[in-house]
């Protein structure tokens, strides 16, 4: 079964400044009837009826849904389907998305610095696994970058003692977390394949929601289904 993924960017859409264009969040301020309008132009190009979304929580928590799943998922940071024709997204403006491709399955995942200390990308591959026991293929999207993402030094610490690989330094010599190498390391231990990507940052590259560069912003989704 073949599979899509697509990460959106800030254009295209009805959202006014300071969540111009095309921000898909209902939970950061923006006019709902906008956030509406954008959802409708996601599922219009990708040829579905609507995209299923969750109230993410900074958590581990992974939900299964199908066609007959009603609402979107709440208190969850991992949206699991093998639903052809069903699209399940994770919005972002810092925190690390990443979409899971298996033969049947496929999922979404919202890895930010506590759901990365707390396993959430692990989580995710349990969940995909349980439905499809063949080969997993990792997209890690858009996300801050450890040039970028500053951090107290003893924040630093707990992270790194739980990923190694999230250590960083930032541009300006200081502190940083490079949560996208930390997701990289958790998926390699997984056994999960991750082709060769632009590490492209969030802070830095203006195509994206940033949440650390503009303070009151949007998100982007990054959006996995099935091809019916």
């Amino acid at each position: 079964m073949r599979a899509r993924v697509l990460v959106t960017t800030r254009a295209g859409g009805r959202s006014a400044p300071p969540y111009d264009e095309n921000n898909l969040a209902t939970h950061v301020g923006d006019d709902p009837d906008a956030v509406a309008a954008n959802r409708r132009r996601l599922a219009g190009q990708l040829g579905v009826d609507g995209v299923r979304f969750m109230a993410q929580v900074h958590g581990a928590d992974v939900a299964v849904v199908d066609a007959a799943t009603r609402d979107d998922p709440a208190d969850v940071d991992a949206l699991v389907t093998q639903a052809p024709g069903l699209a399940v997204a994770v919005l972002v403006a810092d925190c690390v998305p990443v979409a899971l491709v298996a033969g049947t399955a496929v999922a979404v995942v919202h890895a930010g610095r506590r759901g990365v200390v707390d396993g959430v990308v692990a989580a995710a591959v349990d969940a995909v696994r349980r439905l499809d026991s063949g080969p997993v293929v990792a997209t890690v999207g858009p996300a801050i970058c450890g040039r970028c993402y500053e951090v107290p030094a003893a924040m630093q610490d707990e992270v790194v003692a739980a990923v190694p690989a999230a250590k960083a330094t930032t541009a300006a010599g200081t502190p940083g977390l490079d949560l996208p190498a930390a997701v990289r390391s958790q998926l390699a231990d997984a056994g999960v394949e991750v082709p060769a990507q632009p590490g492209i940052c969030t802070r830095e590259d203006p195509r994206f929601y940033s949440h650390r560069r503009d303070g009151v912003t949007g998100r982007f989704a990054m959006v996995a289904m099935l091809s019916p």
